[in-house]
């Protein structure tokens, strides 16, 4: 399956590793009840100790601070499994320890507009809808529900796009998730999309928007009259007793529960989404939970939407939102793995011949994956307190299917998961523009991205001596050369902290959306800096008009040619996101 990382909302299916690292102190149960065979119809018992030292194995090698594990039945007990630290100060992980599920929140969000919609249809919510409409359904168009809020750049797609459109990921807008900062609500997120340039005609390409998902958690918040996080507690999180479950930091902190993250090499990270963002990312990325809460999540989706004796999740939602409406992946890496679906906030394929529907999540931090198979009846949830380690996490949860399945196991190689991907030119570039460096740093503004003061080397100002300090102290620490060209930024947006630009050649930059710590971070004060893979690198290509630079364009974001790249000819006009020299 192809690669597939996503902020806040990460996937990754890569082929199986071995590994022959040392085995850790395994830690089973940690007092919760592992059931035996007779009480789950794929065999009980699934983590043996084999497959637990090969998970330990896993861990050491990927440098994962802590694990908690869930395989949940159709019927019976969830079976727990834990690894592993929760915190800095040595906390052993437990199967309650609170986690930033990222973007397996995203059926939470596909969930709760599907009850809103079924309220309407069934005469339990009578708030007035705009003039003109008379019913919400999956199809109704986005134009109708946010009259005066809802406007794309493409016309037609603004015009067009349903409610299915964007929760799927066709609505032809790419991520922009630099786009918003932490002090944005969900209504200004909305508001801007008229700024932001479509990728793709509307349902032409599958690509992936975690901003759509603020949308939605918009429309609830709009037709139900209360915050979308309440809607989602008191029709999801109180009747399946996910107890635990909240979407404020705060208060899972408070909880003495709540698992602290590291970055891919073991550095401590702070919290990422606080208290003050946490209704932006309500949608797309906010619920922590824990094992225990999201085994409950997981055994209603295994049972078609029913807890218990009451339906939680009516089938048509369950059906809407779990069955594939676009295509993610439209060809399969290896026989087995098929290709690739999306429903709303489930991605669906067939892994070895079973029907998996799942979805990762990905933060700082934090790497996540739940999945059910409708067939076979169960569901694996896997929670690890690293960033980005979707590819571990995935093999993990691969290895416990193959286990509850009764399959051999499949292996290839070692390699490394998470190594980020090559860059075209990695060593110092010789400068061979006529104009200087200094001449390209400056301010620069884009209407849906907002405004950024570019630094070079010489610049003056107490600004671009700060920013040139934090980054000093951060290559110094990590021994980066000191001999790169570049321009840099501060840009304290969601996903970032500054910009790091390194001159390619030309008027042609690399750019590196990444977030400094010049103190660094817990009971280490070294600096460092992070940056989530795969979604933090794009490049900066400056437009000079009579010897003056009028702006820069931004690509490669997308991840794809964008129908943009293919139309267009100038820099303007191809560019994913184009930024004004003001």
């Amino acid at each position: 399956m192809a690669l597939l990382l996503a902020t806040g909302l990460g996937l990754v299916s890569l082929p199986l590793l071995t590994y022959t690292y040392p085995s850790l102190l395994t830690q089973l149960g940690l007092g919760y009840t592992v059931p035996d065979s007779s009480s789950s119809s794929y065999g009980g018992n699934v983590i043996t100790p084999v497959l637990s030292t090969l998970i330990e194995e896993i861990l050491a090698a990927e440098n994962i601070t802590g694990l908690s594990v869930a395989v949940v039945p159709k019927h019976g007990t969830p079976e727990f499994h834990t690894w592993g630290d929760r915190t800095e100060e040595g906390d052993e992980m437990t199967p309650d320890t609170l986690f930033h599920m990222a973007s397996v929140s995203k059926a939470f969000c596909a969930t709760a507009l599907g009850l809103l919609i079924d309220d309407f249809a069934n005469g339990k919510n009578v708030t007035a809808l705009p003039p003109g409409l008379t019913e919400i359904t999956w199809h109704t168009r986005l134009s109708d529900i946010l009259p005066g809020e809802w406007q794309l750049m493409n016309e037609w797609a603004s015009e067009r796009a349903t409610l299915r459109d964007i929760l799927s990921h066709v609505s032809g807008v790419p991520r922009h998730d630099y786009s918003y900062g932490p002090l944005d609500t969900a209504q200004d997120a909305v508001t801007r999309l008229r700024y932001l340039r479509p990728a793709f005609e509307l349902r032409e390409q599958w690509s992936y928007n975690n901003i759509m998902f603020m949308v939605g958690a918009h429309i609830i918040a709009t037709y139900s009259d209360q915050p979308y996080t309440s809607f989602v507690e008191e029709r999801i999180f109180s009747p399946l007793g996910m107890t635990s479950s909240t979407f404020s930091p705060n208060k899972a902190e408070a909880s003495g529960k709540f698992t602290q993250g590291w970055t891919k090499d073991g550095r401590r990270l702070p919290e990422w989404f606080t208290e003050d963002m946490a209704l932006l990312k309500a949608g797309p990325g906010g619920v922590i939970s824990s094992a225990v809460d999201m085994s409950k999540w997981v055994s209603t989706w295994v049972n078609k939407g029913v807890h218990g004796d009451k339906t939680v999740i009516p089938l048509s939602v369950y059906q809407n939102a779990s069955y594939s409406y676009s295509v993610s992946t439209d060809h399969p890496a290896d026989p087995s793995h098929s290709v690739v679906g999306y429903g709303m906030g489930w991605f669906r394929h067939s892994y070895r011949g079973h029907d998996v529907v799942y979805h990762s999540g990905a933060i700082p931090g934090f790497s996540t994956l739940v999945s059910f198979l409708p067939s076979d009846e169960f569901g694996v949830v896997v929670f690890a307190n690293a960033g980005d380690k979707a590819g571990p996490v995935m093999t993990i949860s691969n290895h416990i299917l193959e286990q509850a399945l009764h399959l051999e196991r499949a292996l290839t190689p070692s390699s490394s998961a998470d190594s980020p991907p090559a860059k075209a030119n990695d060593q110092p570039q010789t400068w061979s523009s006529t104009l200087s460096l200094e001449d390209f740093a400056g301010t620069y503004s884009n209407p849906g991205y907002g405004a950024f003061t570019l630094c070079g080397s010489s610049s003056s100002s107490f600004y671009c001596s700060k920013v040139r300090s934090d980054f000093a102290l951060v290559d110094k620490a990590q021994s980066s050369p000191d001999s790169s060209i570049e321009l840099l930024a501060e840009w304290p947006r969601i996903w970032s902290s500054h910009i790091r630009m390194r001159y390619q050649q030309g008027s042609v930059f690399e750019v590196d959306f990444t977030s400094l710590f010049p103190s660094g971070y817990g009971k280490d004060s070294t600096p460092f800096e992070t940056g989530e893979i795969g979604t933090s690198e794009g490049t900066a290509e400056f437009v000079v008009q009579d010897g003056q630079i009028i702006g820069f364009g931004i690509s490669g974001l997308v991840g794809r040619q964008t129908e943009r790249a293919r139309i267009y000819k100038t820099v303007q006009d191809r560019s994913e996101v184009w930024f004004d020299r003001v």
